[in-house]
């Protein structure tokens, strides 16, 4: 039990983890040739943006010694569960080239968003799903007028994978808007994945197969869509992963957080990630559908993920 009578979820404490807060600066939007309708709804001069390389950078310390998540065992005795994270895909979506932009030829006047209603129904949408409410994105992705600048996805089996900063550094090479482009170039269909696979517990426990699950996490890129620290896993007190909630006010205003919108597991059994006092079944079925729905509108092929689709089930 925790506070107020509540039982634990090593599921949200596993979100709350795996979730990136990334460093964020403001820019004049006379910066940008264009802008797309979204961004003119906020009726701000100043956008806040993040670097795809900060974001990046996140991801080096636990490529290295793993993502240690911090769980309760059903004795009742605490544990650190470690994962080690994969690029498993991502879609990079440009708006049309703005000023500050380097790549590719403009774009034409059709590839932008000037849909007002499509700007309230990713502003509803996206408050549903910090909310951790219904997580429906159906209504949330943008017209097809965009333009896809990149796409990866990983076919690979875990044990022969490049960690993951060394494989965002590879695909770097042909492709450097990976490491260069800011969040206010992507288009909010910008998207990526990771995989997330268990390599140790500390300390260590005889009952190994409870944690023997794997996790897809789907994280949009587009600073459009992200709320700021502090909203989403409110309450959090997790510094030993990737979200650094619960700072100062000024901090918290200073980055954006990705919390994953979609999610798929493999090899989920026993209860370690589904208490059955909380909501834990419920939210991974509706994550895992939201990730479902967002492949599906992008006619996205995600091998990871129909692999995991096709081998879920609760023991």
């Amino acid at each position: 039990m925790g506070e107020n009578g509540k039982r634990h979820s090593n599921l949200e404490s596993f979100l709350a983890c795996v979730t990136p807060s990334v460093s964020t600066y403001s820019l004049p939007k006379a910066c940008f040739r264009d802008t797309s309708s979204l961004w003119e709804s906020e009726g701000k001069e100043l956008i806040e943006c993040f670097n795809l390389e900060d974001l990046w950078e996140l991801y080096a310390e636990c490529s290295a010694y793993g993502l240690g998540v911090p769980i309760v065992l059903n004795n009742g005795e605490t544990a650190v569960q470690y994962f080690t994270p994969s690029l498993s895909a991502v879609q990079i979506y440009t708006n049309k080239s703005p000023t500050l932009s380097r790549y590719g030829p403009e774009e034409s006047e059709t590839d932008s968003w000037s849909d007002d209603s499509t700007s309230e129904r990713l502003s509803r949408s996206w408050d549903a799903v910090s909310d951790d409410s219904a997580y429906d994105l159906d209504s949330s992705l943008p017209p097809r007028e965009r333009h896809l600048y990149f796409e990866f996805s990983e076919h690979l089996p875990p044990y022969s994978r490049v960690p993951f900063m060394g494989k965002v550094h590879e695909l770097a090479r042909d492709h450097p808007g990976l490491t260069t482009f800011k969040s206010v170039e992507l288009s909010p269909a910008s998207w990526m994945s990771i995989a997330w696979y268990p390599i140790y517990a500390i300390p260590g426990h005889g009952n190994s197969k409870d944690l023997d699950t794997c996790f897809l996490t789907y994280h949009n890129l587009s600073s459009i869509l992200q709320d700021d620290a502090g909203c989403v896993a409110k309450g959090s007190t997790s510094r030993g992963g990737l979200a650094y909630l619960g700072g100062s006010e000024m901090n918290r205003n200073k980055r954006i957080t990705l919390s994953p919108f979609g999610l798929a597991t493999y090899k989920m059994q026993g209860d370690i990630w589904r208490n059955p006092g909380t909501s834990d079944a419920q939210r991974i079925t509706a994550l895992r559908n939201a990730a479902d729905s967002w492949l599906t509108q992008l006619g996205a092929v995600h091998p990871d993920f129909n692999f995991f689709r096709n081998n879920f089930r609760f023991h």
